[in-house]
């Protein structure tokens, strides 16, 4: 458990969270209790009676065998208060709708979480199947326009990157820091990022970062079918969505007194 604050970790504290976003992360593959105690590497009457209390209290839910177990209900009314809470969220939501109505594609917030963009909003387009993405998904930063976008307003010795080579989503997603520091430049000179088939095969995204916060933690980004993409779109989704860039950085200045989340 990392000490940042120079505060000593509760061993079982720690334990809790790693149990619960593993569990998360397996989605719908459920797990067995030899399976968690082998993984977190604890022992296994300890991760019995640490499931048990989290069954009791809704974090956690089993199958009717009691063998099988998999994330609860109660994360989910977590996760729903952190986005219900959010105002950066809560103000930006209408000018997802915006850029959805007015583009036809899917359009997404993030917000950058170590070396990784967590899905915070999405507007899905109705022309075309859903991709990867959904709220709470995280995805490598390097991976993605939304990722990418935000990684460009950061030194490139201050990036929160893996060590090469960087995890592979598709063919065409940079692995080596040189290229990817090599596409942050362009990122910068441009004012958007573009992601090309780097997340998904066969899906071009457009990023562009929120600078409501120094550096930028928070982007949106315009989601469209290689097959879709004409120059003329491309104008169109860049120009749209730097409109709705504006927007919502004129709304949401720096906040004097609002609360400063780390």
């Amino acid at each position: 458990m990392p000490e940042s604050t120079g505060v000593r970790g509760v061993k079982s504290a720690a334990r809790t969270v790693a149990l619960l976003e593993l569990l998360a992360d397996r989605g719908d593959r459920p797990s067995r209790l030899d399976e968690l105690a082998e993984e977190l590497n604890v022992p296994r009457s300890s991760m019995y009676q640490l499931l048990q209390t989290l069954v009791d209290c809704g974090w956690v839910r089993c199958d009717t065998t009691g063998s099988l177990y998999g994330i609860g209900i109660r994360a989910l009314l977590t996760g729903t208060s952190y986005l219900d809470s959010d105002r950066h969220v809560r103000m930006v939501r209408p000018y997802l709708d915006e850029a959805s109505d007015a583009l036809g594609e899917t359009i997404h917030m993030a917000r950058l979480d170590g070396s990784d963009v967590v899905y915070l909003a999405t507007r899905e387009s109705h022309e075309y199947a859903r991709t990867i993405s959904r709220v709470g998904r995280r995805i490598p930063a390097h991976a993605t326009a939304l990722g990418k976008a935000l990684l460009a307003e950061r030194p490139a010795d201050e990036l929160p990157l893996s060590a090469e080579p960087l995890p592979a989503l598709t063919d065409n997603t940079h692995t080596h820091r040189a290229d990817l520091l090599a596409d942050l430049a362009a990122v910068r000179e441009r004012g958007y990022s573009v992601d090309r088939e780097e997340t998904v095969t066969g899906i071009v995204g457009f990023g562009f970062a929120l600078r409501y916060d120094t550096p930028a933690t928070d982007a949106i980004s315009c989601s469209v079918p290689v097959h879709r993409l004409t120059d003329d779109h491309a104008a169109r989704i860049v120009s749209v969505m730097g409109e709705i860039r504006a927007k919502i950085e004129t709304l949401l200045p720096p906040a004097s007194g609002a609360t400063d989340w780390r």
